[in-house]
């Protein structure tokens, strides 16, 4: 089992910066693929970006392509999302998942989650 534990969320005006943590604690963080996903009220989880176990293949939602990057740093077992360029439409709140057999595009197939942490981008 491992917890997962999301920082870095805040109040940022649009075309502003933020960087996303995930620590991780419990078992070997480097067995795990993480995804990073964000909901706003009324609407399901959405899939924002994954990586893979060693960190040297990851995922990015086409919509975010160019301004969002997702690394990991198995030593510091933490997750990054660096968000950058961000918009009103980016206020959400930010969860960090893992699961072994990772990464995955769905929110149901993660094992672990944390409890989120949250953006919002003021226009």
């Amino acid at each position: 089992q491992v917890r997962l534990v999301e920082s870095g969320g805040g109040l940022v005006q649009a075309g502003g910066s933020l960087r996303l943590s995930c620590a991780a604690s419990g078992r070997t963080f480097s067995i795990y693929a993480m995804g990073w996903f964000r909901q706003v009220p009324g609407k399901e989880r959405e899939f924002v970006a994954a990586i893979r176990r060693s960190g040297g293949t990851t995922y990015l939602a086409d919509s975010l392509k160019g301004r969002f990057t997702i690394s990991r740093d198995n030593a510091k077992s933490t997750v990054y999302l660096q968000m950058s360029s961000l918009k009103p439409e980016d206020t959400a709140v930010y969860y960090c998942a893992a699961d072994k057999s990772g990464p995955h595009y769905r929110y149901d197939e993660y094992d672990y989650w944390g409890q989120g942490t949250q953006v919002t981008v003021s226009s």
